[in-house]
Formats: C-alpha cells, structure tokens, sequence
C-alpha cells in the first residue's frame, strides 16, 4: 500500500523543517541523557534526529515513507529503514531507547505502534512520544489568528477524518486527512502498552496546549 507521505517530502520539508527550531519544546528533556542507538519510530524526513544526537544517542530510522527516508539521508549517516510502525522489524528488546513523534494522527492504530515500541525495548528501556494534543488539535478543532481555538462536538468522532471545513486548503490534513484519538483512548493506549509512566507534558510554545507529550519505561524484570 501507498504511504501517505509519499510524494510530500519536499514539500514538507520545506512547510515544517527547514528553518524551524533544531529542538521541539521540550523534547530533550524528555529524552535526557543517554548512550547507544535510539528508534526514531515514524521518523520523517528525520527532522528530530538532531535531538537524539544531542542527547547523547545515536538515531536509527524507520518510517513507512520511502519518499520521506529519501529526505532523512541527509541528516544522518546511519541506519535507515523501511517498515510499518504497527508491526516493527526488530527482534524483542532491541532497544535500550525508542522515540515516536507526531505519529498518532497519522498511524491508524496508535496502540498497536506502542505495543510495538514496548515490545523493542530492553527491560528499563525508555520510550518518549510526542504529537498532537487530543483536546486542542484535530478535525474539531478551529484555530484563529489570535490564539483562540473553538472546539466543535465532533471531538468524539473517532478514527479516520478525511476532511474537515475549517482545515487549511494548503496545509498537511487536507492532503493527508488525520487519526483522531480522543484524549481517554490515547491514555488507556499508553496504559494497554504495559509501559510504566514516568512523565506527562503539554509542552510549551502556545497558551492552548498545541502538543502531548509522555515518558516511559518498559518495567524491568521483577
């Protein structure tokens, strides 16, 4: 099947990467210190790598997009791989750390991707993922100029949205449409995955939380 950022690379590059900020709010506190290789799962034109390395961690990524991997060459020297994020090409804890950003409106089962990621892990490994807020963001949501944002009842419409009135005429969710998953389906995800929870964040960088954030650990042996 088609990914559905093929054929979008450059142009999101240029929409989202180029000339943004090297870190995303938050992101390497998230992360915090750390050594060996980390899964960038979903990992784009490899817009976060840099974090990873700054981290102290060396980036390994892997996205259904080859359009996008195509992209992320040009960041990184290492390891790059083609596969599906809901069923990972890697052996039980592979892993001592795992990231997955911005990846849970467009993955069509988002539990599944954090199954995976649980399952890749190393016993302590860490996991951190970061993307859209489920309350702020999505097809019921209206964002004006000045900051507000209108929520519309359409918030418990779950799954797959192909379009909504109000999105952008150029802008990513009317050429790609976007999972929604309501805040308690997203949480009971992370708690389904077997992770322990150490952390949850709206990082900054709006007054309405524009992004949710967590970090995981896979439990360590009793």
């Amino acid at each position: 099947m088609r990914a559905r950022y093929d054929g979008l690379a450059e142009w999101y590059d240029e929409r989202f990467v180029d000339g943004s900020e090297t870190h995303q709010p938050g992101l390497l506190e998230l992360l915090g210190p750390g050594s060996g290789p980390c899964l960038d799962i979903g990992c784009g034109t490899g817009r976060n790598f840099e974090t990873i390395r700054a981290s102290g961690r060396t980036p390994v990524g892997l996205d259904y997009s080859i359009d996008q991997l195509g992209r992320a060459r040009s960041r990184t020297d290492g390891p790059l791989l083609h596969g599906d994020a809901g069923r990972l090409p890697f052996a039980d804890a592979s892993f001592g750390t795992a990231v997955t950003l911005w990846t849970s409106t467009d993955v069509d089962d988002f539990g599944a991707v954090l199954l995976e990621a649980a399952r890749v892990l190393r016993p302590g490994g860490l996991l951190v993922a970061y993307g859209v807020h489920p309350c702020f963001n999505g097809p019921h949501v209206v964002y004006h100029e000045d900051g507000r944002r209108i929520v519309h009842p359409t918030y418990r419409l779950t799954g797959w949205h192909t379009e909504a009135p109000w999105w952008a005429e150029d802008g990513i969710r009317r050429r790609i449409g976007m999972n929604h998953v309501p805040l308690a389906d997203y949480l009971n995800a992370v708690l389904n995955s077997g992770l322990t929870m150490e952390r949850f964040e709206e990082p900054p960088g709006h007054d309405i939380p524009h992004a949710f954030a967590f970090r995981a650990r896979r439990p360590t042996a009793s």
